[in-house]
């Protein structure tokens, strides 16, 4: 078999695994609750623990609520891939060599996933230029946002009767519309999506109020759920830093001079936000000293943490083990001060990610030309873009 034709062979086969893994990971988000056959598996290989609970599904999945999960995994997915053709389509317009877009699945079986880790483009040479970097870099979020809004419209202004949560928590039911009132009273363990600018907007202004689900229901209208995460994602991707999108956007507006002093500095801004509570000055006032030494340690590896995230930002270890100490400082300023502020510890993986694996900087370019006025403008929507899409907690589990 040709390299090209297996490498095709790769990429369409990873292709309908994701649809396979998110149409699975829609269906357990749209029933909350998970297809049971991996815990099968597993009791069958290893046998069931005796005298320990296991999480068995109450509500046996099948080929019905797959089906269903189709409302989830083809929105989500066109979504998806229509970023990711966007990248591809402009590559191919200046010439630049480029794969057709790479699948992730990810499904985990025994917990909720969304199915998919993403998709990427591989590109196959060097690019030699801003504008070409700037213009790729763009295309994405872009088209990838269009057919976001275009998702959103429709589950917002197509929302079922308000009697459908009654499909996915039969045991609602008997306390009819006014459910709210009696099945939170106690609502540790539930999911609430947190609001970005955009969504808040269509639930305000596009939606209609009498079918508006509660906040912990969110996740189970399969089409509000797709758009929300796609404006996630969007949001992700255009962080302006190292070669995400958005950093490839900056990078074309303001040249790499500019752009090895504003990244590093963006950076340590997110990390300061996503981090921002986790220590409070307060943690440390006991007086028991076993459990100050503990939440001492587990300080010193946070420290620990922010160094490797930041060591490959700057050329002297030392610089980057300052950089984390006065972070941490800071947060513990802020969190004494305004005992009521916290980040999103959510964020904090991607932070890692974002540090020691993709790179807070960003290749030189040959061709340094300036961009033009209509690209430059460009690049300012898209980071308004990244204002109106971006949550500052995106996934809020109630406590």
């Amino acid at each position: 078999m040709q390299s090209n034709t297996r490498t095709h062979v790769i990429q369409a086969a990873l292709f309908i695994i994701t649809i396979i893994t998110t149409t699975m990971a829609g269906a357990e988000w749209m029933f909350g609750n998970i297809f049971g056959f991996v815990y099968d598996m597993l009791f069958f290989l290893i046998g069931k623990p005796d005298g320990k609970e296991v999480p068995i599904p109450t509500k046996p999945m099948g080929w019905a609520e797959f089906v269903q999960g189709f409302h989830f995994s083809i929105p989500f997915l066109l979504i998806l891939t229509i970023h990711e053709f966007g990248h591809y389509f402009v590559a191919k317009a200046h010439k630049v060599r480029v794969t057709l877009p790479y699948y992730i699945p990810l499904w985990f079986g025994i917990s909720q996933s969304i199915g998919t880790l993403g998709a990427f483009i591989r590109i196959k040479e060097v690019v030699k230029s801003r504008v070409k970097f700037f213009d790729i870099g763009i295309a994405g979020p872009l088209a990838g946002f269009v057919a976001a809004l275009v998702v959103l419209w429709y589950g917002f202004t197509h929302l079922p009767p308000p009697d459908y949560i009654f499909k996915i928590h039969p045991e609602y039911e008997r306390f009819g519309l006014n459910y709210p009132q009696f099945a939170y009273e106690n609502p540790a363990g539930n999911l609430m999506l947190g609001d970005n600018i955009l969504f808040w907007f269509f639930k305000n202004y596009v939606a209609d109020p009498a079918r508006l689900p509660h906040a912990y229901e969110i996740i189970h209208y399969p089409y509000l759920f797709a758009g929300y995460l796609a404006l996630f994602f969007t949001s992700l991707n255009l962080i302006p830093i190292g070669q995400l999108d958005g950093g490839h956007i900056l990078y074309g507006m303001i040249g790499k001079k500019r752009f090895n002093v504003v990244a590093p500095v963006l950076f340590g801004i997110f990390a300061f936000y996503a981090g921002l509570g986790v220590f409070r000055t307060e943690s440390f006032a006991t007086g028991s000293d076993a459990v100050f030494y503990e939440r001492l340690f587990y300080l010193a590896i946070y420290v620990y943490f922010l160094y490797i995230c930041f060591k490959r930002a700057f050329d002297n270890p030392s610089t980057a083990l300052m950089t984390s100490l006065l972070i941490v400082v800071g947060q513990f300023a802020v969190t004494y001060i305004r005992p009521d502020w916290d980040g999103s510890v959510n964020l904090l993986p991607f932070v890692f990610i974002l540090g020691r694996f993709l790179g807070i900087r960003h290749p030189e370019t040959e061709d340094n030309t300036p961009l033009d006025t209509p690209r430059f403008i460009l690049g300012i929507v898209a980071f308004v873009i990244f204002v109106i899409s971006f949550s500052p907690t995106p996934f809020i589990i109630i406590e």
